[in-house]
């Protein structure tokens, strides 16, 4: 609907509740000829009279007080939409849906969304967790968080944080099968990597040259962080996560960490995405805003 054909039902209206062409004007902060245009324009356009004058009055046409009855109808739901948008600028409410990695999912979000909800008792969130790319508006995602590599430029993006990521393996499967000392010896390990993201099973290495890429692959393949872990953890082979999901079992000593020395150990960035106009939306900037400013995130990276 044109910003027009809502002055003229603002008009008409007007004019049906006070009778009177000069005191629907003033209501409007209009002059009275302009709002005569106004509803000669939709008399026009519509191709039927609607409201009779006389010397002495003016009244409505039945098609008039038809019209009329169904332009009130949507000037309050038009109203209505306005105060519950400004209402939610106010204090962010509404279903929000973040769809994330599990890594980031479960040693990031998982500790401090109690306390986003505790802030914004008003917002619902559905929180999809996913090791792959996912189709934000396709799929209808108001945020993913993602780390690394940004894929479609077209969608709007603010930097959270950043983090690095670390070659590690269970002190079972290096007694086992030994520890790599260079990244070729890697060909011959069982190496865990995530699907979904070929770059990944590329592994960076410093070299005299700068930096190599190796290929890495092993009896696994999958689409979890989480199990990688895991399976790291049970002895089944060599990964390579964000520092943040293995940072405790490294501390433990139940994983350690391997060819640190060429290891090309790179930081990266932590992103939320949105689709265009996203960031505009208030419980989106309240879940970015805190995101960015939780000190138990910035720990975690």
């Amino acid at each position: 609907m044109s910003d027009a054909s809502l002055k003229e039902m603002q008009a008409i209206c007007r004019i049906a509740e006070t009778g009177s062409f000069a005191q629907a004007a003033d209501d409007l902060a209009l002059t009275p000829s302009a709002v005569s245009k106004l509803v000669g324009r939709l008399e026009s356009r519509l191709g039927i009279r609607l409201i009779a004058r006389t010397t002495r009055r003016l009244s409505l046409t039945s098609e008039g007080a038809m019209y009329v009855a169904r332009a009130r109808d949507i000037l309050a739901a038009v109203e209505d939409a306005e105060q519950e948008v400004m209402a939610s600028a106010a204090e962010p409410s509404g279903l929000l849906r973040v769809n994330t990695g599990t890594a980031f999912g479960r040693y990031v979000l998982g500790p401090i969304i109690p306390d986003f909800l505790a802030r914004y008792p008003k917002i619902r969130l559905d929180l999809g967790i996913a090791d792959r790319q996912v189709d934000l508006i396709g799929e209808q995602w108001d945020v993913a968080i993602r780390m690394g590599q940004l894929g479609d430029p077209s969608l709007v993006a603010r930097k959270i944080g950043e983090s690095s990521r670390a070659i590690c393996a269970s002190p079972a499967y290096l007694d086992r099968y030994g520890v790599p000392k260079t990244p070729a010896e890697l060909a011959n390990h069982n190496c865990i990597v995530i699907s979904g993201f070929p770059y990944l099973r590329r592994w960076p290495f410093a070299s005299p040259e700068g930096v190599n890429l190796q290929e890495v692959g092993g009896s696994l393949i999958t689409d979890s962080a989480d199990v990688i872990v895991d399976m790291m953890l049970s002895g089944l082979g060599i990964g390579r996560l964000a520092r943040l999901t293995v940072v405790q079992p490294l501390k433990e000593g139940r994983l350690i960490e391997i060819l640190k020395d060429v290891h090309r150990i790179d930081p990266f960035p932590i992103h939320a995405i949105m689709p265009p106009g996203g960031n505009r939306s208030p419980k989106v900037r309240a879940f970015i805003d805190f995101l960015a400013g939780h000190p138990l995130l910035k720990a975690s990276l």
